[in-house]
This record gives structure tokens, sequence and C-alpha cells, in this order.
């Protein structure tokens, strides 16, 4: 259609391509959209980027910024310079942007300065933690976007509670959810990426609170090594928590461990196969608090907070933080049956996308 709107949608790390996929996926359906995707390289690791679009069938990018790796300063301003560059070349009624990452907040200052109507997919979510350079994001992205599509009902209050207008809000559900049940079933059908044992619990850590500082990241390993002794431990790294277990000497301290089992950085189906298969999750992801509660599966946060309350007070989640005698005595709740059953979220029903796209539809039209 001539009148079709110019949509451009830009993912720059991991957890946003599971968010953007679905909605790719949403908008292409209908002709009054044509979705561009945008992405900004932010992380440029093949095994953390490319990796995924194939995983999710997301297609090729349309441009790919090529941002990679620097201080959050550097990489918020090198993303904005270059994507001002591309708005320069395309024509666009609606910039996307999902999550907290970096690629987000400059990305939506960037179209909010020429005045693009911003959409943010994921808003409202708080750990009140400013510490966190997501919370940051989060925060400064909520107060410039147009349209705010929260996940869960927390979100919204926070928003209003923050002077954004009722009528910028729109609950929708959580599109990552989506990304889950839509390919759930495929993931069963893989083989897994290492011999597991009948029971085991599935780790991921990342952040800069856990893993930079070496004390902290001693921490870390000593509870992983203390809980592998009650339950076998799969590992999977992220390239900055390997990078930081060789800087602090402490890789050969889990690999020498009798039951724990590192992994190279995952694909999402790989990781999702893990998911389906453990007996609990211990992890920093907010993604995967989220993923977790939708499979029914217990979850420990090695975080003090997390922006996701629904997954604590209606999910399987336990914000247990690096405190050695919390985290045993979930993991021991959960071997002996007494774990966290939880519930599904309200509209964490896979059609998250779908409304987005109809909120859109609204909006223009």
């Amino acid at each position: 259609m001539s009148d079709s709107k110019e949509i451009v949608l830009v993912s720059g790390a991991r957890p946003n391509f599971m968010k953007i996929a679905p909605l790719i996926r949403a908008l292409d359906r209908r002709d009054r959209f044509h979705a561009r995707l945008v992405h900004t390289g932010q992380h440029y690791d093949d095994r953390m980027s490319h990796r995924f679009f194939r995983d999710l069938g997301i297609r090729p990018p349309d441009t790919d910024l090529g941002v990679g790796s620097a201080s959050h300063a550097v990489q918020t301003g090198t993303v904005m310079i270059h994507f001002d560059d591309f708005l320069d070349q395309h024509a666009a009624d609606m910039v996307v942007v999902v999550g907290d990452v970096n690629s987000t907040i400059a990305c939506a200052l960037t179209a909010v300065k020429r005045g693009i109507p911003v959409a943010h997919v994921e808003a409202g979510l708080r750990s009140f933690d400013r510490a966190m350079p997501e919370e940051v994001n989060r925060i400064l992205t909520d107060s410039i976007a147009d349209l705010l599509f929260t996940t869960e009902p927390d979100g919204g209050k926070n928003l209003t509670a923050e002077g954004i207008p009722a009528e910028r809000i729109r609950f929708i559900g959580n599109v990552m959810v989506d990304t889950l049940l839509h390919h759930v079933e495929e993931a069963k059908t893989i083989d897994p990426p290492c011999d597991l044992p009948e029971r085991f619990a599935l780790v991921t850590v990342h952040r800069p609170s856990n893993v930079d500082a070496a004390g902290d990241l001693e921490e870390i390993t000593a509870v992983l090594s203390t809980v592998s002794e009650k339950i076998p431990v799969v590992f999977p790294l992220h390239p900055r928590t390997e990078a930081k277990l060789e800087e602090h000497a402490l890789r050969s301290f889990l690999e020498n461990a009798p039951s724990i089992r590192l992994l190279p950085p995952l694909g999402y189906l790989a990781f999702l196969r893990l998911m389906l298969d453990t007996t609990v999750i211990l992890t920093d992801s907010g993604g995967i608090q989220e993923e977790s509660t939708a499979l029914g599966v217990p979850c420990i946060t090695l975080r003090e907070n997390t922006e996701r309350p629904i997954t604590v007070s209606g999910g399987t989640n336990e914000v247990c933080g690096r405190d050695r005698e919390k985290i045993l005595a979930v993991v021991t709740d959960v071997l002996e049956g007494r774990g966290k059953q939880g519930r599904i979220p309200d509209l964490w029903d896979g059609a998250a996308a779908e409304r987005f796209a109809e909120e859109l539809e609204s909006f223009f039209f």
C-alpha cells in the first residue's frame, strides 16, 4: 500500500532479539506497515548476536550499524551518531525500541530529537536501583516515548507514578513470552548441548555487579561450588563472564569442580532446551526470570532486586542476591518438592505482538 507506515525496529543485544522477533512477524503480516530492522551491533560476538537471528527465524537486519563494545557513554554516543546517519537516508514514521540496553535510549533519543514518534516495548519496569545502567536507560526512554507498552500491571503503575499520561500507556503482555511459546516445541526436538544428568541447576551470570570485580565474582563461584554439592551445575558462559573468569584467574576453580560443567555461549534454542530440562535456574538475567516463570521452572535471582516483580509475587522467582544460605535454602526446597509453583501472568499468552500491532494501527489510522 502506498500509504503504509515506515516502522523502524531497533535491536542491539541478546535480550532485544527475542522481543523483536514476534514484533517483526506481527508487522509483516499487515499491509499498512513496512517494517525495517536496524541492528546496532551492540552485541557484536556472533555467538551472542547473529546466531540468535538464525535461531529465532528473524530475517537479516536491513542495516547493521556495527557499533561494537565500548564504555556506556561511548557506546551510547556512537549508536546515536550512526542511527542519526541512518535516519538521514531512510524515512521513519515511528521508531520502536525494546528493553533497556544502551541502544534503546540512544535510538529513542535520536528519534525524538528529529520529531519521530517512539514506541517503547517493555516499558515501566523498575528495579529502583539507579546503580544499574539498565534502570537509567528505562527511566529516560519511558520519559520521552510516545507509546509505552507494558508487560505487567506494575509497569503501568510505575509510569503513572512518574507522571506519564494514561493515554500513552498500553498493557499488551510480554513479547518475550511470545517468542518462548513460538519455539518450545522446536527446542524439544534438538539435542541438548551436552550430556545432562537427570537433575541439574542451570546458571547464567553476566551483570557487571556480579562479574566485574574480583571479589564479587569470587563470591559467585564459591556459591556455585556449594550448590554443586547438592545438585550438578551446568553453566553456559556469557562472553563477558568468560573474559572476567580468565582475568581474575577463577576459571580453573570452576573447571576443576567435579559437579560443574562449563559450556560456551549458546544460541537461543540450545539454551531453551536446557531451560526445559533443568530442575532450577540461578541467574542475574531479567529475561530469564520471566522465561522461567512462563515455563514454571523454579528460579533464583542472583541480585538484590528485580525489575520484574510479578515473577516473584505470582511466578517461580526468588530474589536471593549472593546470600549463600538463602540460595541453598531455595535449592533444598526445590529438591525436596517444595519449590515455588507460580502461575502464568495475565496476557503472557503468546499474542502480545499482535496486540502491539493492533495498537499501532489505532495510533496511525
